[in-house]
């Protein structure tokens, strides 16, 4: 499978769009459904943190106060992600911040993965998992009894524990529906498709690669 970047953000609220900022990110880099490399960072918008957010994030305006620049922390983030396809729980939230911090650097030095399309572990699970109580990100880590990576709502444990989902959900495609190379367009695609039209979306996808590129066949029904 190819590199993937697993992305989580801590915020100041829910909008950017009405003046909301970053206050930290973190980043694993997946290959083959392990963690090959990490990014971390507070950062400092310029921006105070509500005594609620830091209460329930646990990062405080003393913490972001001694944290390097928000852009210069996005664009260290951008570099570090590279062409890797993105992925995180709840990506609609995420991929919101990733766009609009990186535009703040700037025309000329905004990267190209500014506008890079997310795939969703909370949508695909909701595909894959309708059985599940609750799609938070902890819910799903204990309905698939997966390990613990830190606090919740710091940045790098929800983006470890969203990576070790990610490498579930891509394991149960493979024994559900023999997709043995989950490419990340297959992942937006399930995220955006019907619960139940789950194998059609898979079977046009892989009928849809150029016959060179298809390796197997990936539309059979799950035992």
């Amino acid at each position: 499978m190819p590199l993937t970047a697993v992305i989580d953000f801590e915020t100041t609220g829910l909008s950017p769009a009405m003046g909301d900022r970053a206050t930290e990110v973190a980043i694993v880099l997946m290959e083959d459904g392990k963690v090959v490399d990490r990014f971390q960072s507070l950062m400092n918008a310029g921006v105070r943190i509500s005594p609620f957010i830091e209460a329930y994030t646990g990062i405080s305006n003393e913490m972001i106060a001694d944290a390097p620049p928000a852009e210069e922390v996005m664009a260290q983030a951008s570099r570090f992600v590279g062409d890797a396809p993105m992925v995180a729980h709840n990506a609609s939230f995420d991929r919101r911040f990733w766009s609009l911090e990186l535009e703040r650097l700037g025309c000329d030095a905004a990267p190209g993965n500014m506008h890079a399309p997310f795939a969703c572990t909370l949508l695909l699970s909701r595909r894959l998992y309708p059985e599940a109580r609750s799609f938070r990100l902890g819910s799903l880590a204990a309905f698939h009894d997966l390990p613990a990576a830190g606090r919740a709502h710091r940045a790098m444990a929800d983006a470890e524990v969203t990576a070790a989902l990610l490498a579930r959900i891509q394991r149960d495609l493979e024994r559900r529906y023999e997709v043995f190379d989950c490419q990340h367009e297959l992942l937006v695609n399930l995220g955006k498709a019907p619960k139940t039209k789950v194998p059609e979306t898979i079977r046009k996808y892989f009928e849809g690669l150029p016959k060179a590129a298809e390796t197997l066949d990936c539309g059979s029904s799950p035992q």
